[in-house]
């Protein structure tokens, strides 16, 4: 683990990007602050600027030309921007209002059960139907009338299928095949919103890294097509800014600060959507909390990955980015929470972790659905097997705090519900669930095929 190194006085915070918010009672916090009217660009603020992405043929930093074929032009302005805040769209700020603010509440059940002084909050973004609208709207503007994108859990091509539904587009999803065995249901809702998965039979990709690279080629080969990634890229992960906006007015309207933030990761949309406004407020020395990525131990890119340069998609016909890598060629085990399933980390996220600004551990699947069947039991919800990392994570904290009686506020991601991933809980319930770790000898022969750059 790395620690963060800051040495400044926590106290409560006052944000700086400028919207109000209401005290509410401490168990539910919200849905009554207002919508944040701006993006949160974190790379404004850090003290050393994030390596640029290289071209995958020339190895020179890549150009907004070189990009152009996938993405539109407010993308690429955005993915390379240095501005601290971007507005978001008004067409954006009227579909955000279908489920924007989500709640910030208090886990008081949860609390008892483990006996802890600790305090537990938890920002829950399952009442979205589907985040990801931001990209598209530009697509829309640019006048595409095709996208086509991967999924590994399916939230993500989910949240594409009803986005492209909102603007008029049609919409193409690669789905990982040991996530489309696991939650058939997944399809069915990217069918209900209208999305086409052509991965049919033996075309199902292994892995997130191959289903790019099914994506990418289908974007390359069709001049009427682009390509929409849901996390890694900076632009995403600015979109999904607008959960940490809303999280400190919701603390701050209860006088509350945290101490840990604690998210699951996998390519670190929703990691980065939730800690990104928090470590602005940590490096003007506001508040001092300890942040805490949390991955599956069967794809450990942070903590067991090397930070270098490599492809985003396994047949390399993306950029270059460096990033915390298990390998391009790296294919994961099936476990259950296929959107943790990717080779490598946001580029943004492991340049932080870099510097030290972050911590990272790796939990077992046992250990999560442990921890899920807890958190389910006592507070009603059904969380996805992603966010359930975070809760594992966030028990051991609380454990730690009854040991030590400290009594740390812990906040934590709760990105998603497991309405659709029921056949996992069924697994660990009747204790066929087993903890499925990464092969050293797979994992080193991954990494042998890194490309080696004269950088």
């Amino acid at each position: 683990m790395r620690s963060s190194g800051f040495k400044t006085k926590p106290v409560h915070l006052k944000v700086s990007s400028g919207y109000r918010a209401t005290a509410q009672a401490a168990n539910v916090t919200g849905p009554h602050c207002d919508i944040p009217r701006q993006w949160y660009n974190l790379i404004a603020d850090l003290p050393v600027k994030p390596p640029p992405p290289l071209h995958p043929k020339t190895h020179e930093p890549v150009k907004p030309e070189d990009l152009s074929p996938l993405f539109p032009d407010e993308l690429i302005k955005q993915e390379a921007s240095t501005d601290r805040f971007i507005d978001i769209p008004e067409e954006v700020l009227d579909i955000y209002q279908l489920w924007r603010p989500t709640p910030l509440i208090r886990a008081k059940r949860l609390e008892k059960l483990l006996k802890t002084p600790a305090r537990i909050y938890y920002k829950y973004e399952g009442v979205s139907p589907a985040d990801h609208t931001s990209q598209t709207l530009q697509y829309h503007r640019s006048g595409v009338q095709n996208l086509v994108t991967e999924t590994g859990a399916g939230q993500w091509g989910s949240s594409l299928a009803f986005a492209c539904s909102l603007f008029g587009l049609n919409c193409e999803v690669w789905q990982v095949r040991a996530s489309f065995d696991q939650k058939p249901y997944r399809k069915l809702m990217m069918q209900t919103w209208g999305a086409k998965d052509p991965s049919n039979g033996s075309r199902k990709p292994r892995s997130l890294g191959i289903a790019i690279s099914e994506a990418v080629e289908v974007a390359a080969m069709n001049p009427d097509t682009k390509y929409c990634l849901g996390s890694v890229l900076n632009h995403v992960l600015l979109h999904q800014t607008v959960i940490g906006e809303e999280c400190i007015k919701q603390m701050e309207a209860i006088g509350e600060t945290p101490d840990v933030i604690i998210g699951c990761t996998g390519g670190g949309s929703n990691f980065a959507g939730l800690s990104f406004p928090f470590i602005r407020e940590k490096l003007k020395g506001k508040i001092n909390p300890l942040i805490r990525a949390v991955e599956p131990a069967a794809c450990p890119s942070l903590t067991k990955g090397v930070y270098t340069y490599d492809y985003g998609d396994t047949a390399g016909l993306t950029p270059l980015m460096k990033m915390h890598t298990l390998g391009h060629d790296f294919v994961p085990d099936p476990i259950h929470a296929g959107g943790l399933r990717y080779h490598g980390m946001a580029p943004l996220i492991s340049h932080v972790y870099d510097l030290g600004f972050m911590e990272a551990l790796a939990i077992p699947q046992t250990e999560c659905f442990q921890g899920a069947i807890q958190f389910a039991r006592s507070e009603g919800l059904i969380p996805a097997p992603e966010p359930t990392h975070a809760i594992a994570a966030a028990i051991r904290e609380a454990i730690h705090c009854r040991e030590t009686g400290e009594s740390k506020v812990i906040l934590m991601a709760m990105c998603g519900h497991g309405h659709f991933d029921l056949a996992s809980y069924e697994k660990y319930l009747q204790g066929s669930m087993v903890d499925l770790s990464f092969e050293e000898e797979k994992i080193q022969a991954a990494l042998a095929n890194i490309p080696q750059l004269a950088i």
